[in-house]
């Protein structure tokens, strides 16, 4: 229930505050006098979007907030979900920046306008003339039809199964887009799998067959060059070894004469055992080079087609080719089990359609269930407002799965004795429709649970006696729910519980519209002057005196 609104900085008005009751509250004031932007208001902090045309001073944010009493609701739920802080009272506020920037928080929390929407859908109900339009849709009608069945639970499950149906159904659909894909690639893929085969690449192996054939191609010149080295440093005469064996025994003697020497003979010694290593390693890699024209060509060969298979798939590595060997051998693979995959999925998906079916079945049967309760109730409310040969009939069609069910309904109407029915949106006038849209917030105002009803002008095109009518079903309403009325007629006017009035003020440099919940005699001023103008009679008066105590 909303405790307290405040809006500052939005439209014409420049800083209002409204504390309406727990029961009916009624709203008037003249034509273009800010009811309707106030509501505009209202929609922002249920989560319409908004821009910087609503800022009445160009260089202050729009601020909106609403205190709401929500302990009787069960929506601690709802705040577990979105990581809020669950206080009472609720607060929730929207900011427009001047630079269009739109912020919305509850209870402080920085929250997405998605999710203010969500809880704004919960907290209150605002009908507008969007919804008269909304009444002729077939969707606006299934919901209604739920909500007055109860078919909620039976509606979560059938939602589920068609998930389940849906996501089974994209799934088979994309193995068969596959099945034709890998179809026409299946020889293809398979050449191109036994041509990698074929090779056996191993990581690695390109850099160590490149080594190889460098040296098998320079085995001979290779082999002379290390002779000679060796030799270079061997040769009993002028050998190099011969000549350090020399410097060697030099320096032991030197090391002898003076101690100082002896790490200069030390480091020569590193060095000799570094070079007599070197000529080893000379000999060694001379015993594993060798002259082999046969394996030279094997390598050669198969460098050629690691080459070409390299330059046939844009690749530069043995890694890259080991890779798309890998993956073609999945493709492979799958399309050989590509049947029983199909098979499988086929299964998953007539099972999950029947699930489905029986699901929505067990909906449609809730839902025409309550059809002939539906009509009934409607036609009592219709009566009662004045449509004393009003008749409402629900019309089925079974249609293909959607996901609000099997179900396609149009709401039929006749207001007159003898007419035929026909869908709402080509027979009802305005006042009909009004009169058919309160009559389903009264039918529904328990079954929906909304704490807030707020009705825009939801009497128009109706009167007299009707109008009487109508506002004592909303004073029943406003025992369980609170109720803002905006109002153009004296006598719905006059069954609040509390009146505010909306007004222009013109004192300051500009036009600002405000609000003021009006006492005992100034309900009774503006009541005659709804009845008859802006200055208004003594019978006028005692009118609206007659209007407040009956």
């Amino acid at each position: 229930m909303l405790k307290t609104l405040s809006i500052s900085n939005y439209a014409l008005i420049d800083d209002l505050h409204m504390q309406p009751g727990s029961g009916l509250n009624m709203v008037t004031g003249e034509t273009g006098a800010g009811k309707s932007i106030m509501l505009g208001a209202v929609g922002l902090l249920l989560g319409k979007r908004a821009d910087t045309k609503v800022l009445l001073h160009e260089d202050r944010k729009c601020i909106i907030e609403g205190w709401f009493e929500i302990g009787e609701y069960g929506l601690k739920e709802f705040f577990e979900e979105h990581e809020l802080d669950y206080e009472e009272p609720c607060i929730i506020r929207r900011e427009i920046s001047p630079s269009g920037k739109s912020r919305s928080f509850v209870n402080d929390s920085p929250v997405l306008l998605e999710v203010l929407k969500e809880l704004g859908a919960r907290l209150m109900d605002v009908h507008s003339q969007h919804d008269t339009l909304l009444l002729g849709e077939g969707s606006y009608q299934l919901g209604l039809v739920d909500a007055f069945s109860g078919s909620f639970k039976e509606l979560i499950d059938y939602k589920e199964k068609y998930k389940a149906f849906r996501k089974a159904k994209e799934n088979l659909e994309e193995l068969k887009r596959k099945a034709l894909e890998l179809q026409k690639e299946a020889d293809f893929n398979q050449f191109q799998l036994e041509e990698l085969s074929a090779l056996s690449l191993v990581e690695g192996e390109q850099d160590e067959l490149e080594s190889n054939q460098e040296i098998l191609e320079n085995a001979e010149e290779i082999k002379s060059k290390i002779h000679e080295i060796v030799s270079l440093f061997q040769d009993d005469q002028f050998g190099v070894l011969q000549g350090l064996a020399q410097i060697q025994q030099q320096l032991q003697n030197l090391e002898r004469l003076a101690h100082k020497f002896s790490d200069v003979k030390e480091r020569f010694q590193s060095a000799l055992i570094e070079l007599k290593d070197l000529v080893e390693t000379l000999e060694e890699e001379d015993l594993k080079v060798e002259v082999d024209f046969e394996k030279l060509e094997e390598t050669r060969e198969r460098l050629s087609k690691i080459y070409q298979l390299q330059k046939k798939h844009g690749v530069l590595s043995v890694e890259e080719l080991i890779a798309i060997e890998k993956n073609l051998a999945d493709r492979v693979f799958e399309f050989q089990n590509l049947d029983e995959l199909l098979e499988k999925a086929e299964k998953e998906f007539g099972r999950d359609e029947d699930l489905m079916k029986k699901a929505g079945e067990v909906l449609t049967a809730k839902r025409k269930s309550c059809f002939p309760s539906f009509e009934k109730s409607m036609e009592t409310l219709l009566h009662r407002l004045g449509m004393e040969n009003a008749r409402i009939k629900f019309e089925h069609q079974s249609i293909h799965p959607s996901s609000s069910g099997l179900d396609q309904i149009e709401m039929l109407f006749s207001a007159n004795k003898g007419s035929q029915l026909q869908p709402l949106k080509k027979v009802a006038s305005g006042g009909e429709f009004s009169r058919l849209l309160f009559a389903i917030k009264y039918l529904m105002a328990d079954k929906m649970a909304l704490p807030t009803l707020i009705f825009d002008e939801i009497d128009t095109g109706i009167s007299g006696e009707v109008a009487l009518q109508m506002v004592r079903m909303m004073k029943d309403i406003a025992q369980n729910h609170q109720i803002i009325c905006i109002t153009h007629l004296p006598q719905v006017a006059a069954k609040g519980d509390k009146h505010y009035f909306v007004f222009k003020d013109n004192s300051a440099a500009k036009t600002v519209s405000k609000i003021k919940l009006l006492d005992e005699n100034e309900r009774v001023q503006e009541l005659a002057k709804m009845i008859a103008g802006a200055q208004p009679s003594d019978s006028a008066l005692e009118s609206a005196k007659e209007l407040l105590t009956n």
